[in-house]
């Protein structure tokens, strides 16, 4: 006993619960990803199934609207069709992030899902507006600029609480001028858009990837840590999806 060391228990335990935390912490963003890669899955399938319903490749845009389309799409691609889903979306999304803390981890989880669906649905005009060849370029690139902006949000020591809060303002500031490129119908307008919308949310990827990380809590339970990953992920694939559209809008070929 006389050579027992205090010290060197205390460091062992230190170090022990350090593994531990980062275990959890890499549990936990596994988690995150998973869900959020499951989610852009799941809109990517219901996008296509959505568009083979309303018609497929007979669908054609013309001078005087879009042609080849089935009563689904029809009632889809309508102005009442397309604000109906956009409300639809925006309603369950808003649902759940004020619902998260009440709700059960699942049914996060199922929720978001269901959301990804309908919005896979909403985007499916996509396909019919955009070459396939340059859809399937573009979401290579949104996905390698993805994983390298949340990969440098997870790992730098550099706080981007400030970087952060001025995307925040600049995002109101791009939806405002998308509002009001709607009655401009500007090409020049919607040009500098795409820019700074794939700028704005290359931004918010790094940090919301650096903010979710920080939410981890080791002293926290499983439930309260399930339902930050679902959270998480929900954040994560609206960056994806964004820095997508915006790129796509940027660089993509037009049929």
């Amino acid at each position: 006993m006389s050579n027992f060391d205090p010290n060197y228990a205390v460091r062992s335990v230190s170090t022990d619960r350090a593994a531990e935390i980062d275990q959890g912490l890499r549990s936990y963003m596994i988690a995150v990803y998973n869900y959020m890669a499951i989610g852009v899955a799941l809109t990517g399938v219901a996008a296509w199934l959505a568009f083979q319903l309303a018609g497929g490749d007979a669908i054609r845009i013309t001078p005087r609207g879009i042609t080849g389309v089935t009563e689904f799409g029809a009632l889809l691609y309508s102005i009442p069709g397309m604000i109906g889903m956009l409300v639809l979306t925006f309603g369950l999304v808003l649902f759940i992030n004020f619902r998260i803390d009440k709700i059960q981890p699942a049914t996060a989880t199922a929720l978001f899902m269901v959301y990804a669906a309908l919005l896979g649905v909403m985007l499916s005009s996509i396909l019919f507006r955009y070459t396939g060849t340059s859809i399937t370029r573009v979401f290579f690139i949104s996905a390698a600029a993805f994983g390298a902006l949340s990969l440098y949000g997870y790992t730098t020591k550099r706080d981007l609480s400030a970087f952060g809060a001025f995307l925040v303002m600049g995002l109101i500031g791009l939806f405002i001028a998308m509002i009001v490129n709607l009655f401009l119908q500007s090409s020049m307008m919607a040009f500098i858009i795409s820019i700074v919308g794939v700028l704005i949310f290359a931004g918010l990827t790094a940090w919301d990837t650096q903010k979710i990380k920080e939410m981890y809590d080791a002293n926290e339970d499983g439930t309260i840590t399930a339902r930050k990953a679902v959270m998480g992920a929900l954040t994560l694939y609206l960056d994806f999806i964004n820095l997508f559209l915006f790129l796509l809008q940027l660089i993509g070929d037009r049929r």
